[in-house]
């Protein structure tokens, strides 16, 4: 706004009205916005109604000094969006007080205008400044709420990613801990955690999972904890999972055993990519390879001990050594039963009875003894396994 384009006497008349404008406009600031309203407001409606005082104040003051500094105004406006962002507010009420107070404004030129004879220019140019002072504070609001809300969720991630590395802990952390960083977190407590391993390099775009799921993607081998696998709504999660490439899913565990959960995904999931799981980019879980996991769990044992207990069975060439091995793991899961055990390899039962005979003449029957034969199992378990795995393709 330029001096010479204003006459002489509107900053003295302005300044003879400005309680009364402020005054209104905390009127209506009460009456219109539900935030702000009641006798008192509240704190922060007192500390609103005292930057519309001086937001008003340093437009007057404008008038014959344009080149007035405000930076003190826009630092103002600044914390005030600052304030709403801390309150998990919307600027919306806030910008509805700032248009509220520019209409009782405007409303007002436009009566003096009328009454002191002003041009139309004189009135144009005097509601424009006001309007590029409000878009002013306006944009410094909307820095400040943009600014905190960035801290914001920094901070949170952060208190997210503490919670995230507790819950995992090795010995694990103190209920109380696990707790109190939980409620900083915005993260409400589950009975119960799982943990998911995840293969590396997972695509930015399939990263998008439930705010309640906790993830670290840069570890050496990626993991999500996700609260309450068993509960209701879960089910949902699973295919997001497929999105990220094989995941494995270790058991359900209390809130403090999540290192016990990880471990066990991360060695199936180590598994699945060797080819000793089932592993085409589906969900590998562990509660469904008890049997396999302990085996390749105890890998060195039991290849140290295979000889003494399928001693004849390794003696054979691989050709003729995993098809008895797969035929007799089949027979002794089915309970002895050839029938069904032929149905389970897709093959006829009297190949499952001439393969038990080659069996039971090359161990001379030690392998119908019901002594050891959990062993058995699961050193067949793992031989069948160790064996599919090294087929060439």
């Amino acid at each position: 706004m330029t001096q010479g384009s204003m006459p002489a006497e509107l900053p003295d008349m302005l300044r003879q009205h400005l309680q009364a404008a402020v005054a209104e406009m905390e009127r209506e600031i009460r009456d219109q916005v539900p935030e702000y309203s009641g006798d008192d407001g509240g704190e922060y409606a007192k500390r609103v109604e005292r930057t519309v005082s001086d937001t008003v104040a340093f437009f007057v003051d404008s008038v014959d000094h344009p080149n007035a500094d405000a930076r003190k105004l826009t630092e103002l406006y600044m914390q005030l969006g600052e304030q709403e962002a801390r309150q998990g507010r919307s600027l919306d009420a806030l910008q509805n007080a700032m248009r509220i107070s520019s209409q009782v404004a405007c409303r007002r030129f436009i009566m003096d205008a009328y009454r002191l004879g002003w041009s139309r220019e004189t009135l144009g140019r005097l509601t424009d400044s006001l309007f590029m002072l409000l878009a002013r504070v306006a944009d410094a609001a909307a820095q400040g709420y943009a600014r905190e809300q960035g801290q914001l969720a920094t901070e949170r991630e952060r208190r997210r990613d503490r919670l995230r590395d507790l819950l995992v802990a090795e010995p694990p952390a103190a209920a109380e801990t696990i707790a109190e960083v939980a409620v900083a977190a915005r993260w409400d407590l589950p009975k119960s955690i799982g943990l998911v391993a995840l293969p590396q390099g997972a695509p930015a775009g399939a990263r998008i999972l439930p705010p309640a799921v906790l993830a670290d993607w840069d570890a050496p081998i990626p993991y999500l904890v996700v609260p309450d696998p068993e509960g209701p709504g879960q089910d949902r999660l699973w295919p997001v999972l497929r999105r990220l490439g094989t995941a494995a899913v270790g058991p359900t565990v209390p809130l403090r055993q999540g290192a016990v959960s990880l471990r066990w995904a991360r060695h199936a999931l180590t598994l699945a990519e060797r080819g000793l799981l089932p592993g085409d980019a589906a969900t590998v879980r562990c509660v469904d390879h008890i049997a396999p996991l302990a085996a390749h769990a105890a890998e060195e044992l039991v290849g140290a001990t295979a000889g003494a207990v399928l001693g004849p069975l390794l003696d054979l060439p691989p050709a003729r050594r995993l098809p008895l091995a797969e035929t007799l793991l089949t027979y002794l899961q089915c309970g002895d039963n050839a029938v069904v055990a032929a149905e389970r390899l897709h093959i006829h039962e009297q190949t499952v009875r001439y393969r038990l005979r080659r069996i039971g003449e090359l161990t001379g029957g030690r392998f119908t003894e019901p002594e050891g034969r959990l062993d058995l199992m699961l050193m067949l378990s793992w031989l069948v396994r160790t064996a599919r795995a090294e087929k060439p393709a």
